[in-house]
């Protein structure tokens, strides 16, 4: 379980939510209040147990039943520390470089890292791959970094497009390259399980940045390595 931060520490570590996606172009931030922090996550936890508790309610669940009497309390930890830890900054990966030391000049590629995350208009799942690669210069990093990064931003409300470019302006930032590039690939399933209910559809998203968007013939060795 995660320590609950007090509103002191949140306006000390994070003022508000200023702090969340600063490095990133305005139009690239998830949207958060400036209070964002004001509630330390136990004290969300509360609340939003609370509220889903009276959903159950309006729904006609009988919540004295064992079954559902702490439904709304796991609900809410799950939100909190599991599908929205993302949303504190607290939780942003420490991008660690190392030297590049062996002159490695060619196409890095990590492919099928796991992603899950959450659609913002109807907050069910999103579950798919992210594929990510750069070209390294005098440095590399640690590689279950970039799953991280990828990590962090999927877990919090999103829609594909924003996630796929806030991924690669992160991993910008962090190698000091622009030559970064990343697909996603994902079923959602407000898709699939409301409104169409097409459960054969999915969605893919790239942003291609530096060379990888001047130079087809890299593009299509990403793609290729991939598997598309």
């Amino acid at each position: 379980m995660d320590n609950p931060m007090s509103a002191a520490t949140a306006a000390v570590d994070c003022s508000g939510a200023a702090a969340v996606d600063a490095q990133l172009a305005a139009d690239l931030r998830t949207p958060l209040r400036p209070d964002a922090f004001a509630l330390s996550d136990e004290a969300k936890i509360d609340a939003i147990a609370g509220h889903f508790r009276e959903i159950m309610h309006v729904l006609g669940l009988d919540l004295t039943d064992d079954s559902l009497n702490g439904t709304p309390r796991r609900v809410a930890k799950m939100y909190v520390q599991e599908w929205f830890r993302g949303l504190n900054p607290q939780h942003r990966p420490d991008v660690r470089l190392f030297e590049n030391r062996y002159q490695y000049q060619q196409m890095l590629v990590e492919r099928d890292i796991t992603l899950f995350s959450c659609c913002e208009h109807h907050f069910v799942p999103i579950i798919g791959k992210a594929h990510v690669a750069y070209l390294p210069g005098e440095h590399v990093v640690g590689l279950s970094k970039l799953n991280r990064v990828v990590q962090y931003y999927a877990r919090r409300p999103q829609v594909q497009e924003r996630l796929t470019r806030q991924i690669a302006e992160e991993l910008k930032n962090a190698l000091h390259t622009d030559n970064v590039a990343v697909l996603i690939e994902a079923d959602h399933l407000c898709v699939m399980s409301r409104g169409v209910n097409d459960t054969s559809s999915s969605t893919l998203t790239a942003e291609y940045g530096g060379v990888f968007g001047q130079d087809q013939a890299l593009r299509q060795e990403f793609l290729r390595l991939i598997g598309k």
